[in-house]
């Protein structure tokens, strides 16, 4: 029999948590997401299974989960409203709470466009919020978005999405808080390099919301090329002073994790992060070192 999960409890006591991600393949090759999730075990809290990142087709989210809890690793599951509309959703949410998958990271998605199936269509049923909203009625009030009432309500623990570099600020803290009234469990933020800009959102954040569990992103870099790409992406803010000291860095990975580490332990201590999200692209055996370097824990 399955056991739910222990992240839940771990943000609602006011731990420190780490999550990082885990992106499923573009096969049907699980030994890959073993692969991947073997190398966050002991390190991590808890790691999003991304539900066909950037709008490329890849494994299911779900099935994908399943392979990294048997992997030893506590999966969060990502929800988008890219591709399916609201039967579906609902039906996912029942199917995965069944096989004990009780953490959730609902989203909007990104659009089809910028993905490798262009022409696909943009369901768009439901974006973050609506997710948020249907997920929490079904766990806190057994009712689908129907109003037709749940036998037996899911157990769920809900995660929203932040953006406190997106244009202009004051709206993503709007959402934020629309967010978190809709039903959300914990945030995680996109990556974070401005750290005053972030002071400044987190407080506007923590005025009108009860201590909220956010878990500030940390983006690993591995190239100077790599900085400039993504920063490119909108909500993704990186310095040019950041891209330039790994333009000169002697080795730009070990450069990407020191600044990871330095970023880490001025996030943590900050009044209200709860957390840190580790965003690792491709390239999980940083979050390891990530983690052990900035003291968080040793890997086990």
């Amino acid at each position: 029999m399955f056991r739910l999960s222990t992240f839940p409890s771990l943000v609602r006591s006011g731990a420190f948590v780490v999550t990082a991600e885990i992106n499923p393949p573009k096969s049907a090759d699980g030994d890959v997401v073993t692969r991947r999730a073997s190398a966050l075990r002991g390190c991590v809290d808890a790691a999003n299974v991304t539900d066909s990142n950037r709008a490329v087709a890849a494994m299911s989210s779900i099935p994908a989960a399943l392979l990294v809890r048997d992997a030893g690793v506590t999966p969060i599951v990502q929800m988008t409203g890219r591709d399916r509309n609201r039967i579906a959703l609902q039906g996912d949410l029942l199917g995965a709470a069944a096989l004990g998958l009780d953490t959730f990271l609902c989203m909007s998605g990104d659009d089809p466009r910028v993905g490798n199936h262009p022409d696909a269509v943009h369901v768009k049923d439901l974006d973050g919020i609506g997710l948020l909203k249907m997920a929490s009625g079904m766990r806190d009030r057994g009712v689908f978005l129907s109003g037709d009432a749940i036998t037996k309500p899911p157990q769920l623990f809900l995660g929203g999405t932040a953006s406190p570099f997106g244009e202009p600020t004051s709206r993503d803290v709007d959402r934020t808080i629309e967010k978190l009234e809709a039903g959300a469990d914990f945030l995680q933020t996109q990556p974070v390099f401005d750290i005053v800009t972030f002071s400044a959102w987190l407080s506007e954040v923590r005025k009108r919301a009860k201590d909220p569990a956010i878990l500030a992103g940390v983006l690993v870099l591995r190239s100077a090329d790599q900085a400039k790409r993504l920063a490119k992406v909108p909500g993704v803010t990186i310095p040019d002073a950041t891209v330039e000291r790994m333009r000169g860095a002697r080795d730009a990975e070990q450069e990407g994790i020191a600044i990871a580490v330095e970023l880490v332990q001025e996030l943590r201590a900050l009044p209200g992060v709860h957390g840190v999200h580790i965003y690792a692209i491709e390239w999980p055996e940083a979050v390891g070192l990530v983690v052990q370097r900035s003291g968080l824990r040793e890997k086990s």
